[in-house]
């Protein structure tokens, strides 16, 4: 194996001239080697390293079906693989899968739309709290953001009983000059009615 130096000088002489011949004489190459060299250029070229074996190795065909299937979970998927003689442990299982979960939490989230004057969400956010009338009182804002638009509204209040939620509601209605044909309410105390599961709506004509 040729050494950087010598690879350079080889290089450097063809490129003033000298044939492959020449070159091979001058250095006691062979003209073989020489043209290698020349094809290949200064550096040399590096050795692909050999795939490193693992006790997961022999398994890799069943974990790309398993995991194309959307199957990440590395304990189920160890006792799978246990069941069919594996003898490694989840360290190793884990690191295997690792990428693959990572890829699927990067995927893109495709946006649910709506059409204009259709939706509006309602929630209630927690500033923290606040001095008034000489008492800490905690400090909500009552958020409403159009579906389609994006745009919000937002009022800051102490209080989130009933009177202040549709108070907060008519200001928002006054904000955008129009009540949107559906409110969808994160399952807020004020608005449920009777717990279950899953979000809220209101149409407008509760408000009208």
């Amino acid at each position: 194996m040729l050494n950087l130096e010598e690879r350079f000088m080889i290089w450097e002489m063809r490129r003033k001239g000298l044939s492959i011949s020449a070159i091979a004489r001058q250095t006691g190459r062979d003209r073989k080697t020489i043209r290698k060299i020349i094809a290949t250029g200064v550096q040399a070229p590096r050795r692909q390293r050999k795939k490193k074996t693992t006790k997961l190795s022999a398994y890799e065909s069943y974990l790309q079906r398993r995991i194309g299937e959307g199957v990440l979970n590395t304990r189920k998927l160890l006792v799978e693989l246990k069941a069919r003689g594996y003898q490694g442990g989840l360290t190793q299982l884990i690191r295997y899968v690792q990428p693959y979960r990572t890829s699927r939490d990067e995927r893109a989230v495709m946006r649910f739309e709506t059409e204009p004057g259709e939706q509006a969400q309602v929630d209630w956010s927690h500033f923290g709290s606040l001095m008034c009338e000489g008492r800490a009182q905690r400090l909500y804002g009552f958020v409403m953001t159009l579906g389609y638009s994006r745009m919000t509204y937002l009022e800051f209040t102490t209080r989130t009983d009933i009177t202040t939620w549709l108070r907060c509601h008519q200001h928002a209605f006054d904000y955008f000059s129009g009540v949107p044909r559906e409110l969808l309410h994160d399952n807020l105390k004020t608005s449920v009615l009777s717990r279950g599961a899953g979000d809220t709506h209101l149409s407008y004509a509760a408000y009208a």
